[in-house]
């Protein structure tokens, strides 16, 4: 059941980037009102399915999952920051850049990306012996690492701009927030960079930063 949450994660992932970005190439805000609701369900149905303690995960080692957030927060925000800036809104319209493919928009590519392939090993790996003994846990962090690369690898396929070697970038920036909730065991540490570094894209200018796709030739 775990492998077919991973499955089905990267396969939707991959199908709503290319069907709605790639095909349609519909513009960013317009994107999001498909991704954001679709995901955001298949996440409650993740939760729901597995009887899964959201404000329990949320606890759990809370003081190392912020920890985590600002050290790998300070990673991909500076990451952003590092890339050509372009024009950004101002006012009202600002407000609703960070609100939305800012803070909505992190959020819900933290969960597609980290948090459900990265629990969905745990659950499938929780209750073998071997994963009691330290090099048994250390099996299940890069099991679930690899997990997250599979799901950002398929959904970043979706967008015609990560096409070929391009896909690289991504995994990068998401496999330290992968690492951040692997190390701390809390989803916080990838769920607040994931947000903070949307915002930060927003403020730099999102017509030049990788991090909020989709972006459209002229």
């Amino acid at each position: 059941m775990s492998i077919f949450w991973i499955l089905s994660s990267a396969l939707l992932g991959f199908a709503i980037a290319a069907v709605f970005a790639g095909l349609l190439r519909l513009p960013r805000n317009y994107y999001l009102l498909v991704y954001i609701p679709i995901v955001a369900a298949c996440f409650v149905l993740f939760i729901a399915t597995n009887n899964i303690n959201l404000m329990e995960l949320l606890a759990h080692n809370w003081y190392w999952g912020l920890a985590g957030a600002v050290i790998a927060g300070v990673f991909v925000v500076k990451n952003v920051f590092s890339q050509p800036a372009s024009e950004r809104r101002y006012g009202g319209e600002f407000i609703r850049d960070v609100a939305w493919p800012g803070l909505a928009y992190g959020l819900i590519d933290a969960l597609l990306l980290t948090v459900i392939p990265v629990l969905a090993v745990k659950i499938a790996l929780t209750g073998s012996a071997w994963t009691e003994i330290w090099y048994g846990k250390v099996g299940t962090g890069i099991i679930g690492l690899l997990a997250s690369f599979f799901v950002t690898t398929a959904y970043h396929l979706g967008y015609p701009e990560f096409r070929g070697k391009k896909v690289i970038w991504p995994n990068v920036g998401n496999g330290v927030l992968s690492l951040a909730f692997i190390l701390t065991g809390n989803p916080l540490a990838a769920i607040l960079p994931h947000m903070a570094m949307h915002v930060a894209a927003m403020v730099h200018g999102a017509g030049t930063t990788i991090q909020v796709p989709p972006h459209y030739e002229e």
